[in-house]
């Protein structure tokens, strides 16, 4: 018989004061639980009951090991329930990172509508528009949305595009430019994981242009870009889902609609498992599922 499960045997008797109860509850033979605690007593070297025809009870010895050893049993009674719990896919922990519109905009619906077919399952979301490294970061899947994936040491799934546009204030001389060589970098609102400058390749099919954006302005959150291009401080480069809003209300307007940027992708990004484990496949399925057609309402 291994230590754990001996261990385990001596609390439960500790508890419950009579072997044969204990024998019940392990469906084991009354024997088997007596042999179980003289081989424990035996490796120790201590009585840890005082046994009567009725009952057993610790001895002082027994009490001081039983109060040792309990915390660190039931840390293992915790370990291995997390551990199994994690593969099997309705039940566990789910920790994910997202960005910060898409997380409040986009997600609750999805969560909501997972949490209804697998209540099991718990969840941790942690919202972000910085990069953030999910392996320094215990998490078990982040949705991004950025250009092609050049991370070496995650494994991704690209679920859907992400167009962009171009927006600046009605009012503003941005939508009646025909070129992009017609703006100035301090003009161009960049949008940064780390609030620095980025650079816009735009191209209208037969050319390109690359302009240096952020010079004067740039952020790690597009609710204030779009905001600052709405006041009329420049132009801002976007996720149509993020201005869609601005552009019906009129806030916004749409920048040199014959010049598009390179589309990015909501992607799903994992550590490096060899396989998915299943609550994480069983929650990528549904979000790559229901996702786009709720995207699409957005933009």
């Amino acid at each position: 018989m291994n230590d754990y499960k001996a261990l385990r045997i001596f609390l439960l008797a500790a508890e419950k004061r009579n072997f044969a109860q204990v024998a019940r509850e392990l469906n084991m033979a009354p024997a088997a639980i007596t042999r179980a605690i003289a081989a424990l007593e035996g490796e120790l070297g201590v009585q840890l009951f005082v046994r009567t025809t009725r009952q057993v009870s610790l001895t002082t010895d027994g009490a001081i090991f039983a109060a040792q050893i309990q915390p660190a049993i039931q840390a293992l009674d915790t370990a291995r329930k997390d551990m199994m719990d994690a593969h099997k896919a309705d039940q566990g922990r789910l920790r994910i990172s997202a960005p910060t519109w898409f997380g409040k905009a986009v997600l609750p619906p999805i969560l909501s509508g997972f949490r209804n077919l697998y209540p099991k399952i718990n969840f941790e979301i942690s919202l972000a528009d910085g990069f953030v490294n999910i392996l320094d970061q215990d998490f078990d899947l982040a949705i991004r949305i950025s250009t092609a994936p050049s991370d070496k040491f995650t494994i991704w799934r690209k679920v859907c595009v992400i167009p962009r546009v171009l927006v600046a204030a009605p009012d503003s001389r941005f939508p009646a430019m025909e070129h992009p060589g017609e703006l100035t970098p301090e003009e161009c609102l960049a949008y940064n994981g780390e609030s620095r400058r980025e650079t816009w390749m735009l191209s209208d099919g037969s050319a390109s242009v690359e302009i240096s954006a952020g010079r004067a302005f740039s952020a790690n959150n597009g609710d204030v870009l779009a905001d600052m291009a709405a006041e009329g401080a420049g132009v801002a480069l976007l996720p149509r889902f993020h201005v869609a809003g601005h552009l019906r209300a009129g806030r916004l307007a749409h920048v040199l609609p014959r010049w598009s940027p390179p589309d990015l992708w909501l992607t799903l990004y994992y550590p490096p498992y060899q396989a998915l484990p299943p609550r994480i496949a069983a929650f990528s399925k549904y979000f790559e599922q229901h996702v786009p057609a709720l995207m699409s309402t957005l933009q």
